[in-house]
């Protein structure tokens, strides 16, 4: 999920956030030492409807590739679309933009739903648990629950979801956590079972989104590069 819009306030203290992790799990708190400052960026610039959009239209694509079609989508509209007048725009002027026939019916089933109240409003959104976020979104064709955790950290700045399945997380976790030999790169057998993330995270609540970032934030040490603020990169 890429960050185009304005800066806002986190929803939460990440000092308080800080402390709880430093006192819950010392090794955390080695790494937060290691890695620096808290300096994740919420973007709620844009509705729910236009955050899923750009995820759709970026999912298993590069970066400057989904880029590339996500700003032909734009150009066709002249910004981003609603949801009513993407639901009536014809296949044929999306392929020509790029997307592929499944990402055309991901998108149109999210205008739909957005239509008909399934996918909620910013302002309607921001009262919502995580759990009820995550139960309407997944209703939307080719929105699983990592696309949902993305938007609940990055977007809304919720400050306790742990994306177990993402691959920098774990990752992460198996840098700062589990004993693997400098002398070899990680591979897929190193990688913790969510299972095993699920449980060491219950220390780290209601702060599992500070504990996520610093994972990312593991695997840019690791490759001895400078961490990004605000999104993960990860190889």
């Amino acid at each position: 999920m890429i960050n185009n819009g304005r800066s806002s306030e986190l929803p939460f203290d990440p000092r308080k956030a800080i402390k709880h992790l430093k006192s819950a799990d010392p090794k955390l708190g080695a790494l937060i030492d290691r890695a620096g400052p808290f300096t994740l960026h919420i973007d709620d610039s844009v509705s729910p409807f236009e955050a899923l959009l750009e995820s759709i239209l970026y999912q298993q694509l590069h970066g400057k590739a989904a880029a590339t079609i996500h700003r032909r989508v734009r150009e066709y509209y002249g910004g981003d679309p609603g949801p009513k007048l993407l639901l009536e725009t014809p296949d044929e002027i999306l392929r020509a933009a790029g997307v592929s026939g499944n990402k055309i019916k991901a998108l149109k089933d999210l205008s739909a739903r957005t239509i008909e109240g399934t996918v909620p409003s910013h302002a309607a959104i921001l009262k919502m648990s995580d759990a009820d976020i995550v139960e309407r979104l997944t209703e939307v064709r080719g929105i699983g629950p990592w696309t949902v955790e993305m938007l609940l950290i990055f977007r809304l700045g919720r400050p306790d979801v742990l994306p177990v399945s993402d691959y920098g997380v774990r990752k992460g976790y198996a840098l700062t956590f589990q004993r693997v030999p400098k002398s070899r790169a990680l591979t897929a057998e190193d990688l913790p079972k969510p299972d095993v993330l699920f449980r060491r995270g219950r220390r780290w609540s209601p702060y599992r989104s500070v504990a996520s970032w610093y994972m990312w934030r593991a695997c840019d040490l690791a490759r001895n590069e400078t961490p990004r603020p605000g999104q993960p990169k990860i190889a």
